[in-house]
């Protein structure tokens, strides 16, 4: 074992848990190992020597092809409901947990690999992950990151040297290494509540509280942290959603077994960034319904944590009617929680004092100003920030192509944004809440399409460019512009 692989110090918590909660699994083996990127300031965060990452035998890790000393793989097991239906059994059937280690702050982290194979939850499924995919993962997750939202985040991704089969056809393979402060989901809940197993519901929230909520334990009513457990991850889900509307962001499969408890951003698949806004937006290919559009994302997080509560119940009081009550109780909060959130991020966004709430219509009639008229979501704050800062309002007015619409909002926006010595405290508010550079739809495709062609430069120049969202960087200005006409993409596809 080489000295750097030594300072990879597992711990693995969740390997100490009952047997039913996972099955112990190897990844799968690739022929032809090839490093894509690593994440070097994430590797240091872990205290991992990011240039032991990039050596033959760090590689061989990212593919699954070596199990580092004190590592414990595991598929864990959970279940979910998938656009609305109840899956009793789901499961790690692509991805493997190394194991965990605490990061420089002393924070326990997952490192998983997505793509290493089939497990016994795979489903008929070969277990792999096309490049495409992992690309997009990568792109997205550190974008995210970047931007402040929570979520999980690329520690590296590596070709395999073989090829898998998909709808498009014969593609090449790849495995995505995932940093996550832990991949327990809703669905983990409803996995053994769906089996009665109230004991493992015990266990699994005990194990959750301890891990990410451990001021839930300062109590001595034993029914008390349940209460309060749920209540953060109302709470942390509620934040999370707002973040996401506010960049325009859609998930596109909010289903409960990609519902993370701690909060962060989980399972990037068939997930955007909206161009031309409008509040209905899907991109997903699977999701026909609309189920998970950008202004129904708050209300498919509450119907996921209303799930949650249902299998929390036995645990909230030992009387049906009280527990009930403590729930509903508990999930009433979200929307005002959601609706703080919401409104502050775009009072921010808008430039507006955040306690006048008179300013809120200003802000609505200012999303459906853009919505009736498709306006890039992105550029559109980006020139009202310029606006905001003493430059020309022309390149602003010209997104709009109703003027007879635009130039009453915008004198009223004009006379609601204080002109006080607070206008500076405001501008700096909207350079924070406004990105200048996000990973556009039509610039992740590219980044895929030149990877499977065998050059990752785009890749590599776009993942570097997002590091900075709130940055002027002129070297990347391209990067700003929304889609031309024929670069549009108007669906996204998940990687099964």
């Amino acid at each position: 074992m080489s000295d750097a692989l030594s300072q990879i110090r597992f711990d693995n918590t969740y390997a100490e848990l009952p047997e039913r909660f996972y099955v112990k699994q190897d990844p799968a083996r690739v022929p032809a190992p090839k490093l894509i990127g690593i994440n070097s300031k994430l590797a240091e965060e872990l205290s991992i020597d990011p240039h032991w990452l990039e050596s033959p035998e760090g590689v061989a890790m990212l593919a699954g092809n070596f199990i580092p000393d004190g590592a414990e793989p595991l598929a864990q097991a959970y279940a979910g409901h998938q656009f609305g239906g109840f899956v009793p059994q789901l499961g790690d059937g692509r991805a493997i947990l190394l194991g965990e280690v605490n990061d420089t702050s002393n924070t326990r982290r997952d490192i998983q690999l997505k793509g290493s194979g089939r497990t016994p939850f795979s489903r008929g499924g070969d277990g792999k992950a096309a490049l495409g995919p992992v690309i997009r993962e990568y792109i997205v997750s550190e974008a995210m990151a970047a931007l402040g939202v929570p979520t999980t985040r690329a520690l590296g991704a590596v070709t395999t040297g073989e090829s898998v089969l998909r709808q498009e056809g014969s593609l090449p393979g790849a495995v995505f290494t995932r940093v996550a402060s832990s991949h327990i989901r809703v669905g983990t809940f409803q996995y053994f509540a769906a089996q009665k197993d109230t004991d493992s519901v015990r266990i699994l929230a005990d194990y959750a509280i301890a891990r990410h909520y451990p001021s839930c334990l300062a109590t001595a009513d034993p029914a008390a942290p349940y209460k309060a457990f749920l209540k953060c991850v109302v709470t942390a889900q509620a934040e999370l959603i707002a973040q996401w509307m506010s960049f325009g962001f859609i998930h596109g499969v909010m289903n409960t077994d990609n519902t993370a408890i701690s909060g962060e951003t989980i399972d990037y698949g068939p997930c955007a960034f909206i161009d031309g806004f409008h509040p209905q937006c899907v991109f997903s290919s699977i999701d026909r319904q609309a189920r998970y559009s950008w202004e129904n994302q708050p209300n498919m997080a509450l119907w996921n944590l209303t799930r949650l509560a249902e299998t929390l119940l036995p645990l909230l009081d030992a009387n049906e009617t009280k527990s009930r009550a403590i729930a509903e109780k508990t999930l009433a909060g979200f929307s005002e929680c959601f609706s703080q959130q919401y409104m502050s991020r775009f009072r921010a966004k808008f430039g507006l004092a955040q306690n006048q709430a008179e300013h809120d219509e200003l802000i609505q009639d200012g999303l459906s100003l853009i919505a009736n008229q498709q306006v890039d979501f992105t550029l559109f704050f980006r020139q009202l920030t310029r606006a905001a800062s003493g430059d020309s309002s022309v390149a602003l007015s010209s997104l709009f192509t109703d003027q007879d619409t635009f130039l009453p909002w915008f004198a009223r926006w004009r006379n609601a944004v204080d002109p006080t010595e607070q206008a500076a405290t405001i501008l700096t508010t909207m350079k924070r809440a406004n990105p200048i550079v996000i990973p556009r739809n039509h610039r992740v495709e590219q980044a895929i399409q030149s990877a499977y062609a065998g050059d990752y430069s785009p890749f590599h120049r776009l993942t570097k460019a997002l590091q900075n969202p709130y940055a002027e960087q002129a070297e990347y200005a391209d990067l700003e512009a929304p889609p031309r006409p024929e670069e549009i993409v108007a669906e996204t596809f998940c990687g099964t």
